[in-house]
């Protein structure tokens, strides 16, 4: 039986839209591998474009696997251009009883974004809970960064934004005590912050379909991953093993954040 218009019409669709799918694929791929190429240096711009073999960073994340679920690229981005980071975690992750198992596991990620154990620290305070309902005080919570920045020498904070990427309360608290040392000027001079940029719900699953979309953006940093790199921030992923629920498999396929950071300055 000959196909209707309809059939033709819709097989023509398809056609067009695979197309169309291949070829912001093929583009994607190939900005892809030429910011990969271009290294971290060439993806700092303005104030965050200092030497990069000159630069002392700290990640300041909530629980442990946000480094590796959303930081990877900036982790990996600074090792490869020859900056130093280090980890400053602000909870054990106990929502569910299991802050010492992940306390390990964070130590084993790291290690495979380049940071060693002695460059992992994790805060295990009862005022700064895991909770996803909890906003952590700003002033305790601000008190402990710069204690750490000062101790350590550090000229570049990387942290959440006011969206925390997913909306979680511990995250959002994070940049309010950034913003509150930056705004009131505690921290120590020369030292910046960069935040890492949330996006909406079909960016953030488009994985590296959001490269082109990224690079035109505005933005103050951009870290895009190699293929090979972008599998070691799956494995430190993986390392996470108590946070491996069906869901986080399909997010570490899919999540631009595997992939891409696109970071702002305070």
């Amino acid at each position: 039986m000959a196909a209707g218009p309809w059939g033709w019409g819709s097989a023509a669709l398809a056609l067009l839209l695979a197309l169309l799918l291949a070829l912001l694929l093929g583009g994607a791929r190939r900005l892809r591998r030429r910011y990969a190429a271009d290294g971290a240096r060439a993806s700092l711009r303005g104030r965050a474009a200092a030497r990069a073999d000159g630069v002392r960073a700290l990640l300041v994340t909530a629980h442990p696997d946000d480094e590796a679920m959303f930081f990877a690229p900036t982790v990996l981005g600074l090792g490869r251009a020859g900056a130093r980071a280090a980890v400053l975690c602000c909870s054990a992750g106990n929502y569910y009883n299991q802050g010492e198992i992940r306390k390990k596991e964070l130590e084993r990620s790291c290690f495979l974004l380049g940071i060693p154990a002695s460059d992992v620290t994790v805060i295990d305070h009862r005022d700064l809970p895991d909770n996803p309902a909890v906003e952590w005080d700003t002033q305790l919570l601000a008190a402990f960064v710069l204690k750490h920045i000062e101790a350590n020498n550090i000229n570049l904070v990387v942290t959440f934004d006011a969206g925390g990427v997913s909306g979680h309360a511990n995250h959002i608290s994070l940049y309010t005590a950034l913003r509150y040392l930056h705004s009131e000027q505690k921290l120590p001079e020369g030292c910046h912050v960069l935040v890492l940029e949330s996006v909406n719900l079909f960016r953030k699953y488009i994985s590296i379909l959001d490269v082109p979309v990224s690079c035109l953006l505005p933005r103050d940093a951009l870290f895009i991953l190699t293929e090979e790199e972008t599998e070691q921030a799956r494995r430190a992923m993986r390392c996470h093993h108590s946070q491996l629920l069906w869901f986080r498999h399909i997010y570490m396929l899919f999540s631009r954040y595997m992939v891409i950071n696109s970071l702002r300055l305070l």
